[in-house]
């Protein structure tokens, strides 16, 4: 799995994400693009792709799309309406993009393509601050919980998405 820590400035969002669609076929990766906020760190992501993994080899998935099915999980619903809160919609986003292939060659290309895209603007760490009122807010943290435990936020939030996993 690689990220792409970045900024994009999307003009068409059905176009970009058909882009995303197309470059991940040629490549045979999938790609999903989130808005940065929702991100907890790179384990969050890590987590949702082996999670939306199982559950299409166990035939359980939601989605008929891996991508989407990542999504699921990342945002730790089953709802695929709620879940697209946490992708990139149009306008400048501070963004990850995930790319998730068998071979790393397959994702390097794949990152290539994607850094030539209009919506492309440029490389930004995105995730070396977090928005941690959205985070909070998004997956439904409260102060109670976070007092107590002195886990980190990143923790609480990667603990939603394997909760998605037991409430099925």
């Amino acid at each position: 799995m690689e990220l792409l820590n970045c900024r994009l400035e999307i003009d068409d969002l059905d176009a970009f994400v058909a882009d995303l669609g197309e470059i991940g076929d040629r490549h045979d990766v999938t790609i999903q693009a989130f808005d940065s906020r929702y991100v907890a760190d790179r384990r969050h992501l890590e987590r949702a792709v082996e999670f939306a993994d199982r559950a299409i080899d166990r035939g359980e998935n939601v989605a008929r799309d891996r991508a989407v099915e990542i999504l699921l999980y990342a945002a730790g619903r089953r709802q695929i309406d709620r879940a697209l809160e946490m992708g990139v919609g149009e306008g400048e986003t501070r963004a990850v993009v995930l790319v998730d292939g068998e071979s790393d060659g397959d994702e390097a290309a794949a990152l290539e393509e994607l850094e030539a895209l209009n919506a492309f603007a440029e490389r930004e760490p995105t995730l070396e601050t977090r928005d941690t009122e959205t985070l909070r807010e998004f997956f439904e943290i409260t102060d109670t919980e976070l007092g107590a435990t002195d886990a980190p936020l990143s923790a609480l939030v990667r603990e939603r998405v394997a909760l998605l996993e037991v409430e099925k």
